[in-house]
């Protein structure tokens, strides 16, 4: 097979890593196989490796080659569902549980950073921007609900405090965030592959997994077969998210991929920054069909937003996200795009990740629904603590329920695009 490469975005183009991993042939063995080099895989594979244990990546592509690489890049705290709807559908231990966990992804990035010296771009600061009064006022509760679980850091924004940090007069008002922040996500998971390698950690490219064989009885080696070897392991963690089929179907069933697109512009003057974006922060407003975007290490706007479901990619991606940068900062007419691209997440019905264990000692995590950066780095954390034997933080994700979509895998998509649009006229509305 030829080898694999990256999408063509700005983040392949400023990578920092292009070293080709090998392929994987013959039989292996090791005490954990991770099936997916993205933030989960990765995340997971560095924690287990610092506990001592001898760990194999299989990836089908290229490190960071799905969502991971190809993300806005901003580090959102909690998740897709927050704590208060946690708790209304899953019970107040359910929600206690997960809010204890709720802004641990972010602190799990800024420790990898700081200890491994990872280059990704690493910046300060989130704001979630108010389109209109109704989700201002739903920004003033989440203030209070963060608050009432330890996030000290945040600031509510009028709708004049709110130009300080955003160029425009779109929005009402704001909520900043300081827990937030915002990174070149491939660089962020290929220095943390290169931390993992540092440890003795093995990572294999261009290696599509055709089976997993969970063991059937406890003390049975699990085995994860690719065109060319195998690897026998006594744990596995399936970790492809949005790019991986077949694998698990029986979890496949209850997600679908979904795509958004982004476009990044040729680097700004000093004085366009400023009048952009002054603090550096990143954004994302509040709609159910949002828009995002911060700028870049080296002074690019990065713009994303639009949905398309069930992976279909838009002819252009630029006629799509360049008027939604414009709605947003008109002075950018003239500004060159440099680069647009498409990347698809995962998205479960309740909006959750799916999490569980298949047999004795296959995990699975994915389905973080737009939440991925932090949620990823925290699933990193808690599926090696399983591994280790501590299960108290994983049942609490594995409990959650997994629902397929309605009209399985065949009417899925039209469905949920037909919610889009719905979505997309209550934006509109302001409703």
């Amino acid at each position: 097979m030829s080898f694999p490469s990256h999408t063509n975005s700005y983040y392949a183009a400023s990578a920092n890593d292009t070293v080709l991993r090998p392929e994987l042939v013959g039989e292996h063995q090791c005490d954990v196989c991770i099936v997916g080099a993205g933030f989960t895989g990765i995340s997971s594979a560095l924690h287990l490796a610092e506990a001592g244990y001898k760990v194999i990546v299989l990836e089908e592509s290229r490190i960071g080659f799905g969502a991971s690489g190809r993300n806005g890049g901003q580090l959102v705290n909690s998740y897709s569902r927050d704590i208060d709807f946690i708790k209304r559908h899953y019970g107040e231990y359910v929600g206690e549980q997960m809010a204890s966990m709720a802004f641990e992804g972010q602190a799990v990035i800024r420790e990898r950073v700081a200890k491994y010296n990872i280059d990704c771009d690493l910046k300060e600061g989130g704001i979630f921007a108010a389109c209109n009064a109704k989700q201002f006022e739903e920004l003033k509760a989440k203030k209070a609900l963060w608050e009432s679980h330890g996030n000290d850091k945040l600031e509510l924004l009028s709708a004049t405090d709110i130009q300080k940090h955003i160029g425009t007069d779109r929005y009402v008002g704001g909520l900043l965030d300081r827990l937030s922040g915002h990174v070149h996500p491939l660089n962020l998971v290929l220095g943390e592959a290169a931390a993992f390698e540092s440890l003795g950690g093995v990572i294999y490219e261009a290696s599509p997994v055709t089976k997993v064989q969970e063991a059937k009885v406890e003390g049975e080696l699990a085995t994860v077969t690719t065109e060319k070897g195998s690897v026998s392991a006594k744990h596995v963690i399936v970790a492809g998210n949005a790019y991986i089929t077949g694998i698990i179907p029986e979890v496949e069933k209850n997600s679908m991929p979904c795509g958004t697109q982004i476009i990044a512009t040729e680097p700004l003057t000093q004085e366009q920054q400023k009048a952009i974006l002054p603090s550096d922060v990143c954004v994302e407003d509040c709609n159910y069909l949002l828009d995002y975007f911060r700028l870049s290490g080296d002074g690019r706007l990065i713009y994303g937003g639009g949905t398309t479901y069930g992976a279909r990619e838009p002819e252009k991606v630029e006629a799509l996200i360049v008027p939604k940068m414009l709605k947003t900062f008109p002075a950018l007419s003239n500004v060159k795009i440099d680069h647009a691209w498409t990347g698809n997440f995962l998205l479960t019905l309740m909006r959750l990740p799916q999490v569980g264990r298949i047999g004795q000692n296959v995990y699975y995590a994915q389905g973080y629904s737009g939440h991925g950066v932090t949620s990823t780095h925290l699933m990193g954390k808690v599926l090696c603590e399983a591994i280790q034997g501590n299960t108290t933080r994983f049942d609490v994700f594995a409990g959650l329920p997994q629902y397929p979509f309605p009209g399985g895998r065949r009417f899925r998509i039209p469905y949920t695009a037909i919610g889009a649009a719905y979505y997309a006229l209550r934006d509109k509305l302001g409703i």
